[in-house]
């Protein structure tokens, strides 16, 4: 986002990102933490485990993707308006390996109304780009997280 963040959008985008966390059973059981959320951004790690590993040994692009898809998910249900995915793709440009901690950062692009736009790059702990996610949302009614603020 262009515009300017208040501490207190900062503070919903944070407890929405708390209560989500909670509730997502996926991005639990694969070890995933929030390091960063404001409104339309999230950064998200993850370690990979030897149970996330393929048949080469390598991560499974199934767990980047999950990785992707839960900071993109994160960032465009940040201000609190329930918001699902229309879609989604990725590039797998590098492999990561057991060991890598990888770090998804999501960053709004564009937001005309119920739709939205979100680019996530998944690096590994030397910065090296792992996969580039393009997501598309779409808001649906009510709040992510009941009672947290009032969407606008």
């Amino acid at each position: 986002m262009t515009e300017p963040t208040s501490t207190n959008e900062i503070k919903l985008a944070e407890l929405v990102a708390q209560g989500m966390l909670a509730q997502d059973a996926m991005s639990r059981s694969l070890g995933i933490s929030i390091v960063e959320v404001r409104p339309g951004y999230a950064r998200l790690k993850m370690t990979v485990r030897a149970d996330m590993s393929n048949s080469h040994s390598i991560c499974h692009g199934g767990a980047i993707f999950t990785l992707a898809d839960s900071a993109f998910a994160f960032a465009c249900n940040s201000y609190n308006r329930s918001t699902v995915a229309s879609g989604g793709s990725i590039d797998f440009v590098s492999p990561a390996r057991i060991g890598d901690e990888l770090t998804a950062e999501a960053t709004e692009r564009a937001l005309p109304g119920r739709l939205g736009l979100y680019d996530v790059a998944v690096t590994d702990q030397s910065g090296r780009p792992i996969a580039f996610f393009r997501g598309r949302s779409y808001r649906v009614t009510g709040e992510t997280v009941a009672g947290a603020g009032n969407p606008q």
